[in-house]
C-alpha cells in the first residue's frame, strides 16, 4: 500500500466494518511491510498478551469506573481506544492466521452459552 493509500485509510471514518474486512487489511498492511514471516500464531498471541496488559494498566488503579467513562478525560479515553484498537486488531490477525472465522465461531459461542446459561425466569 502507497503512503497516501495508507493515510485515507486511517482517516477514513469508518461507520461499521466486518471482522472479514478487518482481517483482510490487516493481511494486506503485513504483506506490505514483509511482516507475515513474523506473524505465527505463538507470536501474534504474545503481542495480544502484551496489548492486554497494557490494556489493563489503563484501569489498573482507578477502581471501579462507571459506564460510559462520565469523568475520564478524552485523552484517556483515547489512550484506552487506541489500546481496545491493538488488542482486536492481534485477536483477528491470530483468528485469520489459524483459520478461524472469529465471527461465525463468535455467534455459535453466543448460542451455546444461550442455552448453557438460561434467563432466569421472573
Amino acid at each position: 500500500m502507497e503512503e497516501t493509500e495508507e493515510i485515507s485509510v486511517a482517516e477514513e471514518k469508518v461507520v461499521d466494518i466486518s471482522l472479514k474486512d478487518l482481517a483482510k487489511k490487516l493481511e494486506e498492511f503485513a504483506r506490505a511491510r514483509d511482516w507475515e514471516k513474523y506473524h505465527s500464531p505463538r507470536n501474534l498471541l504474545l503481542a495480544m498478551v502484551g496489548e492486554v496488559g497494557e490494556l489493563s494498566e489503563i484501569f489498573q488503579w482507578r477502581g471501579e469506573v462507571d459506564k460510559g467513562l462520565p469523568n475520564w478525560e478524552e485523552s484517556d479515553k483515547e489512550h484506552l481506544a487506541e489500546e481496545l484498537s491493538d488488542v482486536l486488531l492481534y485477536l483477528i490477525r491470530l483468528s485469520d492466521i489459524c483459520g478461524i472465522d472469529l465471527g461465525d465461531a463468535a455467534t455459535k459461542k453466543i448460542v451455546k452459552n444461550a442455552v448453557k446459561y438460561p434467563p432466569k425466569a421472573r
